[in-house]
């Protein structure tokens, strides 16, 4: 079953508005259509990075004054 679409008003700055009319006269799909896309990739990226730092969770930490030392002693910087 799928759910009916949920209301929400969304203030855009005009030139992303602008653009995005213009992407979705192109593409003939709408602005919402666009913007739950969108949405939707960033939850996506959103989701990766929480799973990248439950993986690392358990790996050992590095204090920024020891990452510069060894950046230095193996000629990265």
């Amino acid at each position: 079953m799928i759910k009916p679409a949920k209301r929400s008003t969304v203030y855009l700055d005009p030139d992303l508005h602008r653009v995005l009319k213009l992407k979705a006269a192109e593409t003939s799909r709408s602005v919402s259509e666009l913007v739950n896309e969108a949405v939707r990739h960033e939850m996506v990226q959103d989701q990766a990075d929480l799973q990248a730092f439950a993986d690392r969770r358990n790996e050992p930490t590095i204090s920024y004054e020891q990452l510069l030392k060894e950046l230095k002693r193996n000629g990265k910087i």
